[in-house]
């Protein structure tokens, strides 16, 4: 039988060299007969066993999308993916050495969170965006921190002198706070700290803003109440109101010495959970037709602060930043994208025009950030905005 192509090697001289094409043969038979040549390299097992059979996206680039975030050297060591799409898991996978019990620091996820429980008390009456917080030493007078509001504290524009990631690192304020001179109280450490400018004027991401947050909660829970029983009332807060209604049992978060949950930094959960928090937010506060918090606190949580458009309420949004800051894929879109961000590389990106929730966990220093996000951005072109 004759070939599909024909190499014409019967004229070819004995000692000719060989040619370009001849040197491409087998990958131009394998094009002429119809078979195209292969491009990739087939997938791992690992990879496709991560996807499931329906994931709402073409399984094979899915999978390798996930697989990219596990094996490439550029985006630092991926320790938990979990893709899911209209509510089911689409795609799911872990590094050796964890799985779905591991439960993972949220770093600065741990705000969103915050952002939630505050927003509990808010629609309850029981706090008011444009009032002062119940901060006993800003209502001093004279004062000029009693002019700070709850809604400029969950913008991050109060003013207060927090200087996050500053050189040397030992005095940077998250520093400070967490693990110096404010670690036994770091609610008092945080408010204690004077005004940089005038509230509401200047976007400035602060840790400490976080925990000041979570101490104003806990002071309309337990007011006056010694730190075991700060601790109890929020621990108790925490579980009937957010994890137990939304059957994430694995939050665990930290408190400090004062009894002062670290709600800047130090929440705890199964990448699982995670997700059904992403969700819940995508589903604007509702769970399985229940309400954990308004759908207008979740708007508000996702609508550009007045002086950062790319951040809402302790919630960054897939927008430009008009500065050099870039923590999502503003460029590919969707603008409706919005996400929890945490220290090494900690993401819950939730996009609800696609039904999708994507959660990455693992440890990747900054300058491999920007390849990370490039690689998690893939994912979410996979599922396009209905």
């Amino acid at each position: 039988m004759r070939s599909c192509v024909d190499d014409g090697s019967a004229a070819m001289p004995r000692r000719a060299l060989p040619s370009l094409a001849t040197l491409l043969l087998p990958a131009l038979l394998l094009a002429g007969c119809g078979q195209p040549a292969p491009t990739e390299p087939p997938l791992p097992p690992a990879a496709l066993k991560a996807v499931g059979k329906s994931p709402g996206a073409p399984r094979d680039k899915l999978a390798r999308a996930v697989d990219a975030l596990f094996t490439r050297d550029d985006v630092g060591e991926t320790r938990a993916v979990l893709v899911l799409h209209d509510g089911a898991i689409a795609a799911e996978r872990y590094e050796a050495g964890y799985g779905p019990k591991t439960k993972f620091l949220g770093w600065s996820m741990s705000k969103t969170v915050t952002g939630v429980l505050i927003g509990v008390l808010v629609a309850e009456g029981r706090l008011r965006l444009d009032d002062s917080p119940p901060i006993p030493a800003w209502q001093r007078p004279g004062d000029p921190r009693g002019g700070i509001t709850l809604r400029q504290l969950l913008q991050m524009r109060s003013g207060l002198r927090h200087k996050e990631n500053s050189e040397p690192i030992y005095d940077s304020g998250e520093v400070r706070m967490l693990f110096r001179d404010g670690r036994d109280d770091m609610a008092a450490w945080a408010e204690a700290q004077p005004l940089d400018h005038a509230p509401g004027r200047v976007f400035t991401y602060s840790t400490p803003t976080g925990v000041i947050l979570a101490d104003v909660a806990t002071r309309v829970l337990a007011p006056g109440a010694t730190p075991d029983a700060r601790q109890r009332a929020m621990a108790d807060f925490f579980q009937s109101r957010l994890a137990g209604p939304l059957g994430a049992h694995s939050f665990t978060p930290e408190y400090d010495a004062a009894g002062t949950m670290i709600g800047g930094s130090m929440i705890w959960a199964t990448a699982r959970d995670w997700g059904k928090f992403g969700e819940m937010l995508r589903n604007k506060g509702s769970v399985k037709g229940a309400q954990l918090v308004p759908r207008a606190w979740v708007e508000f949580m996702t609508t550009p602060s007045p002086r950062a458009p790319d951040y809402g309420g302790l919630t960054w949004l897939n927008r430009p930043s008009g500065t050099e800051r870039n923590e999502l894929f503003a460029r590919q879109g969707p603008k409706d994208a919005f996400s929890l961000v945490g220290h090494l590389g900690q993401y819950v990106i939730v996009i609800p025009s696609a039904g999708l929730t994507i959660v990455r966990l693992g440890k990747t220093d900054g300058r491999d950030r920007p390849d990370l996000v490039q690689a998690l951005a893939k994912i979410a072109a996979l599922y396009p905005s209905r």
